[in-house]
């Protein structure tokens, strides 16, 4: 029976075998290394990785879809909401330090994902996502750009990050009203040691009014922390390179 693309999840499936090849040559997986697929759909993906892997986890709400990936030995099936996944636990019953992470995310939450994932990263090895290319692009962007933005800091502290990949609409099962693209999200090995909670509240009050000064923002709210900082405040928040908000938020630690 024909699945059809539930609304409410986001559902469009990859159908370009083309595009399929090219994703999986830029993920690159090798036999028993620990993967885990988010939202592998109807296995468009899912198929080709786990030949070359030998086994795959993959995490799928959809419950419908989840019974028929069940049918497949070589796949440990996940029903759950990805929020809900502890991709640390994952880690530890499988007896791994790292895991490899991929999908085609849900646009609709495709943001609450990439932050539910930041709070794993230290057992994440690698993350290959196709994603809206208007997200990645707000990703992988550089200071004094109208993308760079909160996403930018907050995901560009903590990854090496590069757009891999160019997927038209025409490359999906109903296709999308956007551009997608695949994003390579590779941890540092060695970040700066700071509180995240402390990194996103400055970063949030930095880009709440982004075509102000931040003397009018950052400013204040530095000043109502009782915090005295040799901080350029006369620049907007995105004139701000990563490495001075990872300096603020290591030198007003709470």
């Amino acid at each position: 029976m024909k699945h059809i693309p539930r609304k409410r999840f986001g559902q469009h499936f990859l159908a370009d075998d083309a595009i399929i090849d090219g994703i999986v040559r830029a993920i690159d997986p090798r036999p028993g290394q620990a993967m885990v697929e988010i939202g592998p759909g109807l296995a468009a993906l899912t198929q080709p990785l786990v030949e070359r892997l030998g086994r795959l986890m993959v995490i799928e709400l959809d419950r419908d879809l989840a019974a028929r990936l069940r049918a497949h030995a070589q796949l440990e099936v996940i029903e759950s909401d990805v929020l809900r996944v502890d991709f640390t636990e994952l880690a530890r019953r499988h007896g791994t330090q790292k895991l490899r992470v991929v999908g085609n995310l849900p646009y609709n939450i495709s943001t609450p994902i990439l932050f539910h994932l930041l709070t794993h990263v230290a057992v994440i090895e690698d993350q290959h996502f196709m994603l809206q290319k208007e997200v990645i692009d707000r990703m992988v962007a550089e200071p004094a750009t109208a993308d760079y933005g909160r996403l930018s800091v907050m995901l560009q502290w903590r990854y090496a990050m590069e757009n891999v990949l160019f997927v038209p609409p025409a490359s999906f099962d109903p296709p999308p009203r956007v551009d997608s693209a695949v994003v390579r999200m590779v941890p540092h090995a060695q970040p700066a040691l700071l509180d995240p909670k402390r990194l996103e509240e400055i970063v949030q009050v930095a880009f709440s009014q982004r075509r102000k000064l931040l003397r009018h923002t950052l400013g204040r709210w530095l000043e109502d922390q009782g915090v005295t900082q040799h901080f350029d405040l006369q620049r907007r928040a995105e004139e701000v390179p990563v490495a001075e908000y990872v300096a603020l938020a290591q030198t007003t630690a709470a």
